[in-house]
């Protein structure tokens, strides 16, 4: 039996759009093209697992109590839509920024592999059949140092190049894509044994 296989996303920038410490269910706005890449993944056979630094928990800007309220609201809305989150990891901390407790360097702060790991770890994922969606740097560097398959980066949030292995893309519809004709080639790989 092979082990299950994720699609790792970041939320910011990934799920929804950027809008800057977003805590308020009322400015969720869904990147265009989710829904329907969420839905193939699945019909692909991939968790869905969310995996978000929250520096403005670190910074006080809002409360894990407000970052879980909000992430209820969107897999709710994610359900409505016919989609089920598999797992929601977020990391709270920032050597820097943070106020408090939340002022520390963390494993699971991206470019930290801690939260990739867990969901291995919790679901017996292989990352190395796993992807990774995100807009930023850390998430590319995250992704390469768990060993992920591949690592994509959507384009514009980064002010130069990113140092790694990705593919750098416009929009959700460019992966959904991609995993559809790596499973057509998978299944024409296993026919020609």
């Amino acid at each position: 039996m092979n082990q299950p296989r994720a699609l790792f996303l970041d939320r910011d920038g990934v799920v929804n759009e950027e809008v800057g410490y977003l805590h308020r269910a009322e400015e969720v706005r869904f990147v265009s093209g989710i829904f329907s890449l969420c839905r193939t993944a699945v019909s692909l056979g991939y968790r869905l697992i969310v995996v978000t630094n929250q520096a403005g928990i670190a910074r006080g800007f809002y409360t894990e109590g407000d970052f879980q309220t909000l992430m209820d609201w969107i897999r709710e809305a994610l359900r409505a839509e016919g989609i089920e989150l598999d797992a929601v990891y977020h990391c709270p901390y920032h050597p820097e920024h943070g106020v408090g407790p939340y002022k520390r360097e963390h494993e699971d702060r991206k470019p930290g592999t801690g939260m990739l790991r867990r969901g291995a770890r919790e679901f017996g994922i292989s990352l190395s059949d796993s992807i990774m969606i995100g807009d930023r740097c850390s998430d590319i560097a995250a992704a390469n140092a768990a060993g992920l398959r591949q690592a994509f980066l959507i384009h514009g949030t980064e002010p130069s190049t990113c140092t790694g292995n990705y593919l750098k893309i416009e929009t959700l519809t460019e992966v959904e894509q991609w995993l559809l004709a790596q499973e057509a080639a998978s299944k024409a790989d296993s026919r020609s044994y």
